[in-house]
């Protein structure tokens, strides 16, 4: 019996367009992949180890004919709309009081600051979730087993009775090797707020 529902937030809640702001990241960088030093990097800001500032000066020496604005400008443009209706699904859910909603996800300071700015709703999305975990707030992320295990402890889950949502393949190999029950949502095809009729199978046995 599923109890908790884990919930990634890019592509779950709020739309993205990771190929496009991967493009425009490596024309502005005049590369064309990501080097195990800005890979190194993005983790790190991920994860809170390094500070906005020095996430900042790591690509001002290597791009320094980029203003400051401009480089968050362009970390940002990947982050697009959060339809409403999502918002409604989650505050539904909420008032129904059947599960545990929990959210999971790798983000950083300079994308949490653009939605709060931009999602005029974040607040009250923020408050229909029992436990609110970012990757730079508590310095694990996803895919690495630690993240799992940490949200398993705070909240004394048992993996097998918690269902994880996300759109990335890595996250959910981790999560299916512990025992988790996942939906590996397809955010071109799939909606999160059709979770009940895409994994019926979950919640009718």
């Amino acid at each position: 019996m599923i109890k908790t529902l884990i919930f990634d937030f890019g592509n779950v809640f709020i739309n993205l367009d990771i190929e496009g702001a991967l493009s425009r990241t490596c024309q502005i960088l005049g590369i064309d992949i990501f080097s195990e030093e800005i890979i190194a990097i993005n983790s790190l800001y991920e994860q809170g180890l390094i500070t906005t500032r020095e996430f900042l000066e790591f690509y001002k020496v290597h791009i320094p004919d980029q203003s400051k604005e401009t480089l968050i400008e362009v970390w940002n443009c990947l982050l697009k709309d959060f339809p409403k209706h999502r918002l409604e699904f989650i505050k539904t859910l909420k008032s129904t009081s059947k599960y545990k909603l929990i959210l999971l996800s790798n983000t950083n300071e300079l994308h949490i600051n653009w939605i709060i700015e931009n999602v005029p709703f974040y607040n009250v999305f923020k408050a229909c979730f029992d436990a609110f975990y970012l990757s730079h707030e508590i310095n694990l992320r996803k895919p690495n087993r630690d993240i799992f295990e940490f949200v398993l402890t705070e909240n004394k889950l048992n993996p097998s009775e918690c269902l994880f949502i996300d759109d990335n393949q890595a996250n959910i190999e981790t999560a299916d090797q512990m025992e988790f029950q996942t939906w590996h949502i397809n955010p071109k095809t799939e909606d999160v707020v059709d979770l009940f009729k895409t994994k019926s199978n979950l919640f009718n046995s």
